[in-house]
């Protein structure tokens, strides 16, 4: 075989993957992939084998939202093995999604991927998954994340590439400044002035207003409001928008309680600004519920199982006419790399989660004047420090 036909085929694989067509078949061909071939199976003869081990994250600063506050967040590392080629996922476990480090370990324990002998069978191996117990997303996330950088390493490819997107597009990523006092505010806002394009502000806890003025005192730049459901009253909740929006903030995140539907749908039908949904959105089948309710969708691979999903819900999203966030818990830059592959084809990125901890694990995803950097390595772009 020809390199110019070689070349071909993978191109021609590329594109069926980037157009949302099967994986399964796009590898028969020998010579094709930079692993060893079987010629009756289109794929090496090895076993997958999943690893996993626990590890915390030490956060920079006291992470404070409407809600709680914490200075760590538990994390599972997960890796998946095959023919020598190691892809790499996470599970991060913040308090509010209700998962803890044993009952991720347990979900992992119950998974045999031994039983599958094709790591591009991604529809097969996440349906099997999902379906072995309800819950337990962070743990999905992880299985997930791996997968796709195992499968991009084998592929040689990088997953912005495999689904078409632009990675020279430039997208900005929201850096996070929780609830605090006055002075610590403007600390935080100070040690990160001049290096990003839109501050994230966490609001709800009775302060919001000291928390605009805190920062409009260090800086000028656009800003978007996270409320954590912080907000109970729609009448002064939509006053509160029309003052943010003289502050120069773009838009509001999950403002009321996520089980206050009318109260949200109204308030987003006034609003000047887009409402996007967080705490309301979980996983694909939350979509349609949340059409006409919220203007914008924030989805995380950590609540929605990870990026196979994560994708179908932008695709729906999309067709619905709602625009679209990629967000992430505090994270190493694991997860957050991998949902940075996406991040091309949202309107908003909030990608900050390895930023805020101080022991990360790897090199992945970079933020450069603010702007979400993604490299070619192949996977969803690791080295692993």
């Amino acid at each position: 075989m020809t390199q110019n036909r070689r070349q071909f085929l993978r191109t021609a694989a590329l594109a069926s993957v980037g157009t949302g067509l099967a994986l399964n078949n796009a590898f028969a061909l020998d010579s094709i992939l930079p692993f060893n071939i079987n010629s009756k199976t289109g794929i090496g003869k090895g076993k997958m084998k999943l690893r996993f081990y626990s590890y915390e994250l030490q956060l920079k600063h006291v992470f404070t939202v409407a809600t709680f506050s914490r200075k760590t967040t538990p994390d599972v590392q997960v890796e998946i093995e095959y023919e020598g080629e190691i892809g790499y996922g996470e599970a991060s476990l913040p308090p509010y999604l209700g998962e803890t480090v044993e009952s991720t370990i347990s979900f992992l324990k119950e998974v045999d991927l031994g039983q599958f002998s094709n790591p591009f069978y991604i529809e097969d191996i996440l349906s099997y998954v999902d379906q072995i117990m309800p819950g337990r997303t962070p743990a999905k996330a992880a299985i997930d994340i791996a997968l796709h950088d195992l499968v991009g390493k084998l592929f040689a490819q990088p997953w912005h590439r495999i689904l078409g997107l632009n990675k020279d597009k430039e997208i900005s990523t929201t850096y996070t400044i929780g609830i605090d006092k006055e002075e610590m505010v403007k600390e935080k806002t100070r040690e990160v002035k001049g290096q990003f394009n839109v501050l994230k502000v966490k609001l709800g806890g009775g302060t919001d207003k000291e928390m605009i003025r805190a920062i409009r005192s260090v800086t000028d730049v656009p800003l978007a409001v996270d409320v954590n459901q912080g907000w109970k009253d729609r009448e002064q909740a939509l006053d509160m928008i029309h003052w943010l929006k003289e502050q120069g903030i773009v838009m509001v995140e999950q403002p009321m309680p996520k089980k206050r539907i009318k109260d949200i749908s109204w308030l987003t039908e006034h609003s000047p600004l887009p409402v996007f949904a967080d705490e309301s959105l979980q996983r694909l089948s939350d979509i349609p519920k949340l059409h006409g309710v919220y203007s914008g969708l924030n989805i995380k691979l950590m609540k929605c199982t990870g990026m196979h999903e994560a994708w179908k819900m932008m695709t729906l999203g999309r067709a619905l006419g709602m625009r679209i966030m990629i967000g992430c818990m505090t994270e190493t830059s694991c997860a957050v790399s991998a949902a940075a592959q996406m991040a091309p084809a949202v309107d908003f990125a909030d990608l900050d989660g390895n930023l805020l901890i101080a022991n990360d694990l790897f090199k992945g995803m970079v933020v450069k004047k603010g702007f979400i950097t993604l490299n070619d390595l192949p996977g969803i772009g690791l080295t692993k420090l």
